[in-house]
């Protein structure tokens, strides 16, 4: 894809500064992890394994298991807190025991041009996975300037989530190409319609 260009709806975002609010983005404006193929592609395009690395271990439960992660990490970054704490506590302590396991263990390996590369010490198992974007949603959480900055997007119908590490913190989108410009077109015709009833 050409540097400036919008990410067309079927492809995932990886704009959002937190790989656990790239997983938020999944679920907008269309489901994306609806099967292993596309959380394959998620979790590479994620940078959750290496590249090159075969997930052709992954089942069937795999998208179930990312897509209540990803529940969990949405209840707590909105602070559903106020509208139904048992909710909250429970996507808390879910998130807290999705990240217990130990990450996937990597290991430096001679690659075919000799330099060395970053490859996994095996195949990486679903849980392991899950505890990096669950361990990540844990610091961000936690870190009060990182939550601090964290922002919902202005953009109509966008409920994406980002973390402003703008200058002056007033980022108001998720994607200034996307929703930004979407914004930018509506205010031009807007003016528009208003001089030509002028």
């Amino acid at each position: 894809m050409a540097l400036g260009t919008a990410t067309p709806p079927h492809e995932p975002r990886f704009d959002a500064g937190r790989i656990c609010l790239d997983l938020l983005a999944t679920a907008h404006p269309n489901e994306r992890l609806h099967a292993v193929e596309p959380l394959c592609g998620w979790i590479v395009g994620a940078g959750l394994v290496p590249p090159g690395t075969l997930l052709a271990h992954a089942d069937g439960s795999w998208p179930d298991r990312f897509r209540e992660l990803r529940g969990c990490v949405g209840r707590l970054v909105r602070n559903a807190l106020s509208a139904d704490p048992v909710s909250y506590d429970l996507a808390l302590r879910r998130l807290n025991e999705l990240a217990r396991p130990a990450p996937p263990a990597p290991r430096a390996a001679r690659g075919q041009d000799g330099t060395l590369v970053r490859e996994l010490a095996g195949p990486p198992e679903c849980a392991a996975l899950l505890a990096v974007v669950a361990r990540d949603a844990v610091e961000l959480l936690t870190d009060p300037v990182a939550r601090a900055a964290v922002r919902e997007c202005e953009g109509d119908n966008c409920s994406l989530v980002y973390l402003d590490t703008s200058r002056g913190r007033r980022r108001r989108w998720c994607s200034s190409e996307v929703c930004g410009n979407r914004e930018r077109v509506a205010r031009h015709r807007r003016r528009a319609a208003a001089l030509a009833r002028a």
